[in-house]
């Protein structure tokens, strides 16, 4: 086991999060993104200068293609865990440990649906079926690898004393971390806080293992979620760069580990993360998933560091913490913008204006500002060059 379980419940709240990162997997799975071998290696690459502690690399038996990738991952990542994918099947684990040999740290991560709805429909299997054949997976799969992360798929939907049933079985089979999904998004956050919670405090052998949340943004909670699942005990996030994933994507790496370090008076929780790369590693998956991460992104969007208002340029200009709360070197950026619009005060323009080099009487410079708010009606933003040829006309 790579993991240092919590002593206690005492002591829960003081624990590491571990960050477990299945942007080459899950966030993969987004609709038109496919990535080859030496891209997931790039983008692996980058995730151990991240910090991440696991890295999913594939689905080893889905293709080729994907064994490949988690092989290759596997033998020259280092410093980091290496898991792949499968499903509670013999032949998906066998190939999984095939692919995962080279690996200095391998996991493998097997699980069966608990819901009834994915039991009826999807696995025409009876709970007590489900039960067998994930304790089976389990146990072959330690096999393979000391290190077994065990899913039970759509959890937030499932009735939870067969969760805990569940639990307790496949950590006495020998898994040592249990991932938690809300597979649908379909949990809220205090939800899935007393979903985790529940599980810690009523299966009797849950200090053998980590617990992990693993959320989808379907109603655009995922962080909010797995954040609540932090405070209810899980000391390990399943997240990708950008929130990239199937549907409306998955839990936001950035936007966890942000949070956990903005409001470290709250959660009491820490990653290994170094935040000062989160920028950069946004723009690679960016660029080579072709996914284009939208400006008003939480922590890595354009806009993130960025104000227009003239209320807030005035406010930010004079204290930047009036209107931001994380500091843009955290995460990389080289500075807040003032951006210069119609809705721009006097205090932003002026700010512009002498990092331009210019320097005016307030009479000359209430008629620049004259000409700037006509410039500004008729654009979206006043560029620099809008200002320099302004201010040559005057």
């Amino acid at each position: 086991m790579n993991l240092e379980l919590p002593k206690t419940r005492e002591d829960i709240m003081s624990q590491r999060v571990y960050v477990f990162d299945t942007t080459l997997r899950d966030g993969e799975q987004s609709p038109g993104v496919r990535l080859s071998t030496d891209e997931k290696l790039e983008i692996g690459r980058q995730l151990v200068r991240l910090g991440v502690d696991v890295i999913e690399a594939g689905f080893p038996i889905s293709s080729p293609g994907d064994f490949e990738a988690c092989q290759t991952l596997a033998r020259e990542l280092k410093g980091v865990t290496i898991c792949g994918l499968t499903r509670a099947r013999d032949k998906d684990i066998e190939v999984a440990g095939e692919a995962l040999r080279g690996a200095e740290r391998p996991r493998i991560h097997t699980g069966l649906g608990v819901s009834d709805n994915h039991l009826q429909f999807k696995l025409k299997m009876s709970r007590d079926e489900a039960l067998e054949a994930g304790v089976k997976a389990v146990k072959l799969a330690r096999q393979f690898a000391d290190d077994v992360e065990y899913f039970m798929e759509d959890s937030g939907r499932a009735d939870r004393d067969y969760v805990y049933r569940v639990v307790e079985n496949v950590i006495a089979a020998g898994a040592t971390v249990v991932n938690v999904p809300d597979t649908t998004g379909y949990t809220y956050p205090e939800e899935y806080r007393s979903l985790i919670q529940g599980i810690i405090e009523n299966v009797p052998n849950s200090d053998n293992a980590i617990f992990s949340c693993h959320c989808h943004n379907d109603l655009g909670m995922a962080t909010a979620n797995t954040l609540g699942g932090v405070l209810g005990g899980a000391r390990q996030v399943e997240v990708t760069v950008n929130g990239i994933g199937e549907r409306a994507g998955n839990t936001s790496l950035e936007e966890v580990v942000m949070a956990l370090v903005i409001r470290k008076d709250y959660f009491d929780c820490e990653t290994g993360i170094d935040s000062r790369l989160l920028l950069d590693t946004s723009k690679l998956v960016s660029r080579l998933t072709g996914m284009m991460v939208q400006r008003n992104k939480a922590v890595v969007g354009a806009n993130a560091y960025a104000h227009s208002s003239g209320i807030h340029q005035d406010g930010v200009l004079k204290e930047r913490t009036t209107y931001e709360i994380i500091d843009p070197h955290l995460v990389g950026a080289e500075k807040s913008e003032i951006i210069l619009t119609a809705r721009s005060g006097r205090h932003g323009l002026k700010h512009r204006l002498a990092e331009m080099g210019f320097s005016f009487s307030e009479s000359r410079f209430e008629d620049i500002y004259e000409e700037f708010l006509k410039v500004a009606d008729e654009k979206k933003e006043v560029t620099s060059e809008d200002l320099q040829e302004l201010v040559g006309a005057i």
